[in-house]
């Protein structure tokens, strides 16, 4: 591990302190939004723009990389999200908001794809597997670290702005500076989704219903914060609380999917978050019990997105699972757009208890889809040994394809079975 931070640690910086930024940003919004007098749904329709504009960032970038180049894809995009950051507290206006979200989903999905490009040509393939190790879990430092910097400044005025842009803007020194060259960029295929959801109904309709989980997480947070009159210190800890949980339990899950029926683990972590959110959204409990419910969905949550991935690709051929992944990833990131409009809908209905209660449906609606492929094809197990990749939702298509490859895995020929 030590000779892959010595010849990473450039990239691996960068990409911290954009991740840095980032989760500041959104939740910071959150926070300023209800200062501001932006209504819940308004800003539910801000927090979706970002998965919008990601979305759409995964789509175009390949193309602008094959036009102009990695570095100038790079620097343009790095200085979009910069000056974005800054632009936020001067036009507190939603559709604005929405506006410039989509633009920082797009650019953030663009500097995501060229440092993944970057890591993955700069390691050789015997250490590619520790080098993604590294990259996902400073993605969660990063993160992480973002919540603990929203304590240092008055979420009304501009200073918490302007930390995250030049976070961001700092992150390209390391990463533009690495001796290691632009790669060749290969495009991800994706598998055309009839095909996708013949081989896995659970893997797509699960993913789906996962992407607005994570929207309504990482989106829509702050805003519930806000709602229920948290403090800006408390909010940031439950957030944090949430990507430790998910940092915590990734291990634990993934050795117990490797020595189990991955569709019975993937009941039992669903039934688990659903309970933990039914729990806060009834319950009404303290604010140090919704901290503890806040890193159990993290750590479910977080988990069972590279599990679904896994278990697809169990009975997939090696050959088809990079564009079975980022066929998932793109089910994923539509099911993240509509995540937060519907949780504001019904925190706008129900109270901020709303939130809570968005997640446990989506969680519960997980299980019971499982239990019932389970009850229709009981002898499906689908497990492969050592098929298990640590995943963060924050990584693109080409990162997930590059895990899936350093893990050595999908040398057996895998049946056409559904599963």
């Amino acid at each position: 591990m030590l000779s892959v931070l010595r010849s990473t640690w450039p990239l691996l910086l960068g990409v911290m302190l954009l991740m840095v930024g980032n989760g500041m940003q959104g939740t910071l919004l959150g926070i300023r939004g209800a200062l501001e007098g932006i209504g819940t749904y308004k800003m539910s329709m801000v927090m979706s723009a970002y998965f919008v504009g990601f979305l759409l960032g995964s789509h175009f970038t390949p193309q602008m990389i094959a036009r102009v180049g990695h570095v100038r894809v790079f620097a343009a995009l790095g200085s979009m999200i910069s000056a974005v950051l800054i632009l936020y507290p001067a036009w507190p206006n939603w559709i604005g908001w929405a506006a410039m979200r989509v633009v920082i989903g797009f650019s953030f999905s663009g500097v995501y794809i060229t440092a993944e490009s970057w890591l993955n040509a700069s390691v050789s393939n015997r250490m590619r597997g520790q080098a993604l190790s590294a990259y996902m879990i400073v993605q969660m430092i990063g993160i992480i670290s973002g919540q603990a910097l929203m304590n240092v400044g008055d979420p009304g005025g501009y200073l918490l702005f302007v930390i995250p842009s030049v976070l961001v803007s700092v992150a390209f020194t390391p990463i533009l500076l690495s001796v290691a060259p632009a790669p060749e960029f290969s495009e991800v295929r994706r598998l055309n989704f009839r095909k996708l959801f013949a081989v896995s109904p659970l893997g797509v309709v699960a993913m789906f219903l996962m992407g607005g989980v994570f929207s309504a997480l990482f989106g829509m947070v702050s805003v519930w914060g806000t709602s229920a009159g948290l403090s800006v210190k408390q909010i940031s800890i439950f957030v944090g609380a949430i990507y430790l949980g998910g940092l915590v339990a990734q291990y634990p899950i993934g050795w117990m999917s490797d020595r189990m029926d991955r569709r019975k683990l993937i009941l039992q972590v669903a039934i688990i978050g659903a309970a933990a959110m039914f729990a806060a959204a009834v319950l009404n409990p303290g604010f140090w019990a919704l901290v503890g419910l806040g890193a159990v969905i993290g750590g479910v949550a977080n988990p069972l997105y590279g599990l679904l991935i896994a278990y697809t690709n169990d009975y997939l051929d090696k050959t088809d699972m990079a564009a079975a992944s980022g066929g998932l990833l793109f089910v994923n990131g539509v099911g993240a757009i509509s995540g937060p409009p519907v949780t504001g809908w019904l925190m706008e209905r129900t109270g901020s208890g709303g939130f809570f209660l968005y997640v446990a449906i989506l969680m519960a609606g997980i299980a019971l889809y499982a239990g019932w492929r389970i009850l229709r094809a009981p002898g499906r197990a689908g497990a492969y040994p050592a098929s298990f990749a640590v995943v963060s939702p924050a990584a693109t298509a080409l990162a997930v394809e590059a895990v899936l490859d350093s893990g050595g895995e999908g040398g057996k020929s895998r049946g056409s079975h559904t599963a």
